[in-house]
């Protein structure tokens, strides 16, 4: 029986050369696939050291889930690090971000169609190529934190033929005035509805400004999406930060896991 690995990988990305890819494979049996969750910020997934700020702790939640009958996940997780990070997870399709950039990232303009080309184009077929994972959309989730949170949202509703969840955890919404980000919502007439997970807390400053914008877009969704297809979570104790997220990651996986059961 093979056990658990984490496997890199280079693969080129758009403009800028390659891009480290980490991709987590439960124990498993001989020939068995597994569904598979993509992640942004790779550098946060799965250990400490890799990470400057907290871990998500997703190897734990995949052998929970294991442990509880739910069977497993391959984990997917691209890496984006400073000073490219904020630019390449800010789509401008939604409307002209907010907020003057960094000094680091004054140089580098928003790309985050760069990255949803990387996602769909690259690292899907990438995956499935090498991976002992299951393809099509039932089999394949998306999610993130804060900018990849909100790629998250803007993916998933851009390709909801790929997609069949998506979880947006402290989504970073309040990159766009709330009228251009209302309209683009409004503007995702289709046919085929990933669930979406949606969470903030406001347990700090920054936080709390997520939430607001949160909650104007949980506004707008329950009046264009199926009730049974959304789920929004807030919690006002919780921080910015990777511990809030853990928890909710386990939740969205778990959901995901039996709905294929």
């Amino acid at each position: 029986m093979p056990r658990e690995e984490i496997i890199s990988m280079m693969l080129p990305y758009p403009d800028r050369g390659e891009r480290l890819v980490r991709v987590y494979l439960p124990t498993r049996r001989e020939g068995q696939r597994f569904p598979v969750v993509y992640m942004t910020d790779g550098q946060n997934l799965f250990d400490e050291e890799s990470s400057g700020f907290g871990c998500w702790h997703c190897m734990e939640a995949v052998r929970s889930a294991q442990a509880a009958g739910l069977g497993g996940a391959v984990i997917v997780g691209v890496h984006n690090t400073d000073p490219t990070r904020q630019p390449e997870l800010t789509p401008i399709s939604i409307g002209p971000p907010l907020f003057y950039p960094t000094q680091a990232e004054a140089h580098i303009e928003p790309s985050g169609e760069s990255f949803e080309t990387f996602l769909v184009h690259t690292l899907i077929p990438a995956a499935e190529a090498r991976f002992p994972v299951l393809s099509g959309r039932r089999n394949r989730v998306f999610c993130g934190s804060s900018m990849g949170g909100l790629m998250a949202l803007f993916t998933g509703l851009r390709h909801p033929d790929i997609w069949s969840a998506v979880g947006a955890f402290s989504p970073a919404l309040l990159r766009y005035r709330r009228e251009d980000l209302e309209a683009w919502l409004r503007s995702r007439s289709i046919r085929e509805h990933p669930f979406l997970w949606l969470y903030s807390g406001a347990g700090d400053q920054l936080e709390r400004l997520i939430d607001q914008s949160t909650r104007e877009a949980e506004l707008v969704l329950r009046e264009i999406w199926p009730h049974d297809r959304l789920l929004c979570t807030h919690c006002p104790e919780l921080r910015h930060h990777e511990t809030a997220w853990e928890p909710q990651f386990r939740a969205f996986l778990a959901h995901f896991l039996k709905e294929l059961a």
